[in-house]
């Protein structure tokens, strides 16, 4: 059996690669603080939205169902998050950050928001812009159920 070579680059690679080159920055500052990848993308989450329902917790922050309920449980007996009924709703349960949580919250986002100045002086803001423009159109291309292709002009202006 012949293989056929691969005539694109390995995307999913890159883009882990990418993430990993990002969090290289970030990941010192969470551990400092005695948090995991998983439950900063929580707290961003809450910091972002306030009180949410932890369905939307589990797709914001890219965790599956039955993880996300460790991560809450470990972060609630941390005093970074409560959980309840949703009022409206008993059937669903909603997270909220505790001032602890919000604080952890302020002080990382500087940390953050500083790294990304600096990946737009380094790159260039309309460099930074495009690859937010680009990677919004790959994620929207590969929606489940969106059978539509973009057109070779859709995608350029979607880039520039």
């Amino acid at each position: 059996m012949t293989i056929q070579p691969f005539q694109h680059r390995n995307l999913p690679r890159l883009l882990l690669q990418a993430r990993e080159a990002v969090m290289a920055h970030t990941r010192p500052s969470l551990r400092a603080h005695g948090l995991s990848d998983q439950q900063w993308r929580v707290l961003r989450v809450l910091g972002e939205h306030g009180t949410v329902e932890t369905g939307r917790v589990a797709r914001e922050a890219y965790i599956l169902g039955p993880s996300l309920t460790g991560v809450l449980a470990r972060m609630e007996r941390d005093g970074l998050i409560e959980r309840e009924r949703d009022p409206a709703d008993q059937r669903r349960t909603v997270v909220r950050a505790t001032a602890r949580g919000k604080r952890l919250v302020a002080k990382l986002s500087s940390t953050v928001e500083t790294h990304y100045q600096w990946m737009e002086q380094s790159i260039g803001k309309a460099r930074l812009d495009q690859l937010y423009a680009l990677l919004d159109l790959v994620i929207a291309l590969e929606a489940p159920g969106d059978d539509t292709e973009p057109q070779a002009d859709e995608v350029q202006a979607e880039a520039n």
